[in-house]
C-alpha cells in the first residue's frame, strides 16, 4: 500500500530532516512540507474539496483523497501542535496524525492521545522509529476509511496472502513445491517473501544456491520489527524473492516460537504481496501459528500408503490442536503417474481434505540436475514437473489464470507424438493401419490405450474385470 505523508514542520533545518528520513521509506509519497498550522488545514481542506465532495469529512472521494498520515512538529504555530491535533481529528477523521516531539514522557503522550493523535516520534528523529510510527497510523487510516466508504478494497493491517505448504512427511517435495509456487507468483509481477519455517533442517537456501548469515532467529527476540529490521533479515534473491531462512543451527529454532512466528508473518505480510511459509513435515509452535494463519494451507504427499496414511495423521493433529480443519485444507498429490494405485478421490477419502485438480507427475530426471546444482530457479520451462507447479500457482489463485497452464499439470494431459506415430504422420500412413495416429485395429473405445483417459485402466484381474482393485476408491480405507 502506497502511504501519503504531509508532514507540518515550521523550522526549516527540522522540514529537511524529516523530508529526507521520508524519502526512504519504502512506499512512501511524502508531500512538500507545510510551515504552519493554517497552511496544513487548508492543504487538507483542498485535496478534500478538490475530489468533488463540500464536506472533507463526508463521502467517499473526500476520504480517498486525503494523505494517511500527517506529522506535526511541537514548534508548529500559530496553533499549538496538541489543538492542532484535535483539529484535524476532528475534522478529518481518516488520516493518522502522528506527533514529534523532544519530549516524549507519559503526561504529553497522554494528552497527545486525547487530542487524537496515532502515535509520538522523539527528537532526535530515527528511522527505525518513525518507519513504525507511520506505518502503524497508515494501517489505522486504511481501517477507518473502509468504515467511511473510502476504498472499499482496503483491508486493514496485513493485507498479504498467505500460503503454507507442508509435508505429510519427510521427502515428500515439500521444499520444491514452495519454492515453485513463490516463483509462479513473482513471475506474475508479484511481490514475494519465502520464509523458511524448518527450523531445524529447512533447505530453501540449499535449493537456491544461497549463503546469508541472517535468519528468522534473528528477529524473534524483537518485540516491534520496523522496516529496516526487516530489510536487514530478509535476503534479496536476484530472482526477485525476499528470502528468510532457517538457521544454520538447527538447535537454535527453538528460539522461534508462536508469539515470534506471528509477529514475523504479520510483518511481512505489510510489506509482501505473497507470503509462501515452508512449514516442513514436523509441527511445532511456530508453524504450526503459521498454519492457523494461513489463507491457503497446502498438505504435500506421495500416492503411497505409508505418505497417505502420514497426511491422515497430519491433518487429525491439526484438529487436535485446533489449528485447523480438514475441509480447510488443500492436498497436493506429488509423483503421481498413471499406474499408481492410490489415486487422488482416494487420498481426498482418506484424509477428509480437498485434493487440489492439478496433480504433479513423477519425473525426478528433469528435477536432479538442478537439484544437485542447487538452482531451483534455472529448471526448464518445458519440465512437468515446472509446467505441474506453475499451474497449481494458477489454480490457487498467486498468478493470473493466462500465465499459468490451466487444468491438470501432468505430462499426460496431452499426449505427445514420438517414435513410429512422428514417422507415420510424416510419411502419410493412414488412420488405423497400426502405425498411424488413429486408433490400432481392435481398440475398445474407453479402453486405455484408445482413450485420452489420463491414467488409463488399473492393472490387475480385479481392475480389468470391473471389481474393485487392493486401494478401491470406494472401498474403505483402513489403518493397518
Amino acid at each position: 500500500m502506497t502511504i501519503r505523508i504531509l508532514p507540518a514542520v515550521g523550522d526549516p533545518d527540522a522540514a529537511r530532516t524529516v523530508s529526507a528520513l521520508l524519502s526512504q521509506l519504502p512506499d512512501a509519497e511524502p508531500a512538500p512540507a507545510v510551515a504552519d498550522s493554517t497552511a496544513l488545514v487548508d492543504a487538507l481542506a483542498a485535496a478534500a474539496q478538490g475530489a468533488g465532495a463540500p464536506s472533507p469529512a463526508g463521502p467517499a472521494a473526500a476520504v480517498e483523497a486525503l494523505p494517511e498520515v500527517v506529522l506535526v512538529h511541537e514548534r508548529i504555530g500559530p496553533t499549538s501542535a496538541l489543538e492542532l491535533i484535535r483539529e484535524v481529528a476532528l475534522r478529518f477523521p481518516a488520516v493518522g496524525v502522528v506527533l514529534i516531539t523532544a519530549d516524549a514522557g507519559p503526561a504529553l503522550f497522554s494528552a497527545a492521545m486525547d487530542a487524537g493523535a496515532r502515535g509520538i516520534v522523539g527528537l532526535p528523529l530515527g528511522y527505525d522509529e518513525l518507519a513504525a510510527r507511520v506505518q502503524a497510523a497508515a494501517q489505522w487510516s486504511a481501517g477507518v476509511r473502509v468504515h467511511l466508504g473510502g476504498n472499499p478494497d482496503a483491508v486493514p493491517g496485513p493485507s498479504g496472502t498467505l500460503v503454507t505448504v507442508t509435508g505429510a512427511k519427510g521427502g515428500v517435495g515439500t521444499t520444491v513445491t514452495a519454492v515453485h509456487l513463490a516463483l509462479a507468483a513473482r513471475a506474475a509481477g508479484r511481490s514475494v517473501a519465502l520464509v523458511d519455517l524448518d527450523l531445524q533442517s529447512g533447505d530453501v537456501a540449499s535449493y537456491l544456491d544461497v549463503q546469508f548469515r541472517r535468519s528468522v532467529v534473528d528477529l524473534a527476540g524483537i518485540s516491534d520489527i520496523s522496516v529496516r529490521v526487516l530489510q536487514d533479515a530478509v535476503h534479496d534473491h536476484h530472482t526477485g524473492l525476499g528470502l528468510l531462512l532457517a538457521p544454520e543451527e538447527g538447535e537454535r529454532g527453538e528460539e522461534v516460537d508462536d508469539r515470534a512466528a506471528r509477529q514475523i508473518i504479520g510483518a511481512l505480510r505489510s510489506r509482501y504481496e505473497v507470503v509462501l511459509v515452508d512449514c516442513g513435515s514436523q509441527m511445532q509452535s511456530a508453524n504450526a501459528a503459521a498454519v492457523e494463519l494461513a489463507d491457503v494451507a497446502l498438505l504435500v504427499t506421495t500416492p503411497d500408503v505409508v505418505a497417505v496414511r502420514a497426511a491422515k495423521r497430519q491433518v487429525r493433529l491439526w484438529d487436535r490442536l485446533q489449528i485447523r480443519k480438514a475441509e480447510e485444507t488443500t492436498t497436493v498429490v506429488n509423483r503421481l503417474t498413471r499406474n499408481t494405485e492410490i489415486q487422488p478421490p482416494l487420498v481426498a477419502k482418506a484424509t477428509g481434505t480437498q485434493v487440489a485438480r492439478t496433480h504433479v507427475p513423477a519425473a525426478f530426471k528433469e528435477l536432479q540436475p538442478c537439484v544437485d546444482a542447487g538452482r531451483m530457479q534455472d529448471l526448464d520451462g518445458r519440465s512437468t514437473v515446472k509446467q505441474a507447479l506453475w499451474a497449481l500457482a494458477g489454480e490457487l489463485g498467486l498468478v493470473d489464470a493466462p500465465a499459468a497452464r490451466q487444468g491438470r499439470g501432468s505430462h499426460r494431459a496431452r499426449p505427445s507424438l514420438t517414435g513410429r506415430r512422428r514417422k507415420a504422420i510424416a510419411a502419410g500412413a493412414a488412420p488405423g493401419s497400426g502405425t498411424g495416429p488413429g486408433p490400432a485395429p481392435g481398440a475398445v473405445p474407453g479402453s486405455a490405450a484408445g482413450s485420452g483417459s489420463r491414467f488409463g485402466a488399473r492393472r490387475g484381474s480385479a481392475a480389468a474385470a470391473g471389481g474393485p482393485g487392493p486401494f478401491d476408491p470406494a472401498g474403505p480405507y483402513e489403518e493397518g
